[in-house]
C-alpha cells in the first residue's frame, strides 16, 4: 500500500481499466449506470418523503422558496466538490482535498466527523426501517429487523463494490420512479385533468394566511428543515473513485445536479402546497405525499408511501455503510487511524466496513439503552455536521482552485461557476444557516454540540500533525 486512494484513482483514469491493481488498491467495479443512479437517488431520502411535513407546517407555501434557497446552496457545494473530485478522484474525497489544501489536521477533522455522521445515520435509518416493519408485523420485535438489515447491508458491502452499486441502482430507480409518478399525478390534478378532481388554481398558494402565513420566522424554520434534507449528496464523489471512469463519471453527475434538485425537491413541494392547503392536518399526521395521494383518492396511498419510505431508508443505510467504510479506509491509509484497518480483500476494505457497521449497530443499542441521554447527545453532536463538512469543502475549494490553475490546469474538467465569487457566496450561505440555528433552542443545542465535536477532533488532529512534524 504505497499510494493514497486519490493517487490510484487518478492513475486509473489516466491509464484505463487495463492498469494492474496492487494489493492495497480499491477495486473500480462501479459502472456508469451505477454512478448515475447513485447521483440521482442520493438526494432523495426519507427526509423528503416524511420530514418535509414539518417544514410545510412552519413555512406554509413559502416552503417552495425555502427549498429553492437551500437548493441553490446545495448546488454550489456540489459544484465545488465536483470540481475537486473530477481533478483528483479519491475515496476520501473532501477529506483528502482538505488535507492537501489546509493541512493534515483539517483532513483528520472533516474525515472523522463525516464518518461519525454517517454511522449515526446508519443507526437512525435502521431504527426507522424497523419501525415500518413492526407496523406491518406487530408481533415481531424491532431489534430483529435492525439486526437483519444491518447484517444484509454489511454483507452486501463486504462483497464486491458492484453489489453496493447494484442495490443502489434499483433503490434509486424505485425512488425516482415514485417521485416522477407523484409529480405527474400532481400536475394533472393542478390542471384539472384527473377525473373527479377540480383544479385548485392558486387558491392554496395565496389563501389560508397567504404565501408566508408565519412571516420570515416560519421561512427560517422551513429553510433549516430543508437544508438537512439534502444530506447524502457527497456519496457520489466517494463512489466515483471506484467507478470505471472516475473523472467523466463525477463530472456528468455534478452537471445534472441542478435539474435534479429543481425537479424533485422544489417541484414536489410546489405540487403539495398547490394541491392541498398547507395547514391540512394530514400533512403532519401522515406526511405530505400521503396527504396529497389520499386527497386524490389514490387507493392504498399510505401503504404505497410506506414502501417508498422503507426503500429510501434502506438505500440511505446501504449508502452510509459504503461511504463510512471508504472514508475510514482513506483516513487509516493516510495514517489518520489504526493502520490495521487499511487492508483490502479483493479490492474491498472489509475491516472498515465491519468497523463502520459495528459503530452503527452500537448506536442502535444506545437508542435502546439510553434513548434520552447518550443517544440523544450523539444525535445532537451530528446535528450540524453536514454544514461543517460543507464549510470545509468551500474553504478547501478556494485554496485548491488556485493551486490547480497554477500547477495542473488541464485537470479542471469541472469548474466552479464565477470563481471565487460564488464560492464566497456559498461559504456565506453556510455561515448564515449556522447562525440561524441559534434562533431555536433545539437547533441551538445541536449547533453547540457539533461545535464541541469539531473542536475536539481539530485539537486531536493538530496534536497528531505536530507530533508527525517532530518525527
Amino acid at each position: 500500500m504505497t499510494g493514497t486512494p486519490a493517487t490510484s484513482a487518478s492513475q486509473r483514469e489516466a491509464g484505463g481499466d487495463s492498469t494492474p491493481h496492487g494489493p492495497g488498491d480499491l477495486s473500480h467495479g462501479l459502472k456508469q449506470r451505477h454512478l448515475s443512479m447513485i447521483a440521482l437517488g442520493g438526494v432523495i431520502g426519507a427526509g423528503l418523503f416524511v420530514g418535509s411535513g414539518a417544514g410545510i407546517a412552519a413555512a406554509g407555501p413559502g416552503i417552495v422558496l425555502a427549498y429553492a434557497l437551500s437548493g441553490l446552496l446545495v448546488m454550489l457545494v456540489m459544484r465545488m466538490l465536483g470540481e475537486m473530485a473530477a481533478a483528483n478522484p479519491a475515496s476520501g474525497t473532501f477529506s483528502v482535498h482538505a488535507e492537501r489544501a489546509i493541512g493534515p489536521w483539517a483532513g483528520f477533522t472533516v474525515g472523522w466527523m463525516f464518518w461519525v455522521e454517517l454511522c449515526v445515520g446508519i443507526a437512525v435509518e435502521a431504527i426507522g426501517a424497523a419501525n415500518i416493519m413492526v407496523s406491518w408485523f406487530p408481533s415481531t420485535p424491532s431489534w430483529m429487523w435492525v439486526l437483519l438489515f444491518m447484517a444484509l447491508f454489511c454483507g452486501t458491502n463486504l462483497a464486491a463494490v458492484g453489489n453496493f452499486g447494484e442495490f443502489e441502482f434499483w433503490f434509486a430507480t424505485l425512488k425516482v420512479g415514485a417521485i416522477v409518478v407523484f409529480l405527474l399525478l400532481g400536475v394533472a390534478a393542478v390542471l384539472g385533468l384527473l377525473p373527479g378532481t377540480a383544479s385548485p388554481g392558486a387558491d392554496n398558494l395565496t389563501g389560508h394566511g397567504g404565501f408566508l402565513p408565519h412571516g420570515t420566522d416560519g421561512l427560517v424554520v422551513g429553510l433549516l428543515a430543508s437544508v438537512f434534507a439534502f444530506g447524502g449528496l457527497e456519496t457520489v464523489t466517494i463512489a466515483a473513485a471506484e467507478s470505471e471512469h472516475p473523472v467523466t463519471g463525477v463530472a456528468k453527475a455534478v452537471r445534472t445536479a441542478m435539474w435534479r434538485i429543481a425537479l424533485f425537491y422544489v417541484g414536489s413541494m410546489l405540487v403539495v402546497v398547490t394541491v392541498i392547503p398547507w395547514n391540512d392536518t394530514s400533512i403532519l399526521d401522515h406526511g405530505p405525499y400521503v396527504a396529497v395521494l389520499n386527497h386524490l383518492d389514490i387507493p392504498a396511498a399510505g401503504q404505497i408511501m410506506n414502501v417508498i419510505v422503507l426503500v429510501a431508508l434502506l438505500s440511505a443505510m446501504n449508502a452510509n455503510i459504503y461511504g463510512a467504510s471508504r472514508m475510514a479506509y482513506s483516513l487509516v491509509q493516510r495514517g489518520e487511524g489504526p493502520r490495521f484497518l487499511a487492508k483490502t480483500y479483493g479490492g474491498v476494505p472489509r475491516l472498515t466496513v465491519v468497523a463502520s457497521s459495528a459503530f452503527g449497530f452500537f448506536a442502535v443499542l444506545l437508542s435502546y439503552w439510553w434513548p434520552n441521554s447518550v443517544f440523544k447527545w450523539l444525535l445532537y453532536m451530528t446535528g450540524a455536521a453536514v454544514l461543517v463538512v460543507w464549510g470545509f469543502i468551500a474553504v478547501t475549494q478556494l485554496l485548491m482552485r488556485r493551486r490547480l490553475e497554477r500547477e495542473t490546469p488541464e485537470k479542471l474538467v469541472v469548474r466552479m461557476w464565477l470563481y471565487p465569487g460564488l464560492t464566497w457566496a456559498g461559504l456565506a450561505g453556510i455561515v448564515g444557516v449556522l447562525s440561524l440555528m441559534l434562533r431555536e433552542e433545539d437547533t441551538r443545542i445541536q449547533l453547540w454540540s457539533t461545535a464541541g465535536l469539531t473542536i475536539g477532533l481539530a485539537v486531536v488532529g493538530y496534536v497528531r500533525q505536530r507530533a508527525a512534524a517532530r518525527r
